[in-house]
């Protein structure tokens, strides 16, 4: 369970350090440019997908390098639960926009940021 826990942890950061990063760097035409799931940032200001895109990136850091440092490892399940909350709210994003085809990777982020908070928060939890 631990290994699955760290896989998801790990595919996730990754996920989200690229994505988020990218964000970050580009301009929202840009990013709404990338490709049709990445539509949504034309209902946002620049500055808020910008605000997302550094949530995603924090997010990513918090899923693996507090257990790695051994430093607040509590932060881990706390910075999963934090990702399910953005991925609800893309969710909730796409069925305003009527793009439901997008939604089902979103709902996917949903459940892998689950299972590793609920992971680490139980049964494979790093506070002692």
């Amino acid at each position: 369970m631990n290994l699955a826990l760290w896989i998801a942890a790990g595919l996730l950061a990754v996920a989200y350090l690229l994505g988020g990063g990218f964000k970050v760097i580009t301009a929202k035409e840009k990013v709404a440019a990338s490709g049709p799931g990445a539509r949504w940032v034309e209902d946002f200001s620049e500055g808020s997908v910008k605000a997302i895109g550094a949530l995603e990136v924090l997010a990513a850091l918090g899923l693996v390098l507090p257990a790695v440092l051994d430093t607040a490892p509590v932060l881990v399940p706390l910075a999963a639960l934090g990702l399910v909350m953005l991925m609800l709210g893309a969710a909730f994003t796409r069925i305003r926009r009527h793009e439901p085809r997008f939604m089902v990777v979103d709902l996917a982020y949903v459940v892998l940021a689950g299972f590793v908070a609920w992971g680490r928060f139980g049964p494979e939890s790093f506070i002692s």
